[in-house]
């Protein structure tokens, strides 16, 4: 028999890769990520490339769909 989900403790079964979105945007782990970077990210479609609004990190960031789905599981958990 499966076992039964419940919806509401969804973020226990979700395999998390810690610092991973800190490493592909190359912003160490003890800073924190600029939520005005994470909107741009989301925003802007799979396949550009976009400058950093911000001073941390990489000027240039391609972005791709799985920085995308970090960007966007980033803004969920926040």
């Amino acid at each position: 028999m499966a076992k039964k989900r419940n919806p509401k403790r969804w973020i226990q079964g979700v395999k998390i890769k810690k610092g991973a979105l800190h490493r592909q945007l190359g912003i160490p782990t003890t800073v924190d990520i600029p939520v005005s970077l994470l909107r741009k990210i989301k925003a802007t479609p799979t396949g550009r490339t976009i400058s950093n609004p911000t001073k941390k990190g990489k000027r240039r960031i391609a972005v791709t769909t799985l920085l995308k789905r970090r960007v966007v599981f980033a803004l969920n958990v926040r």
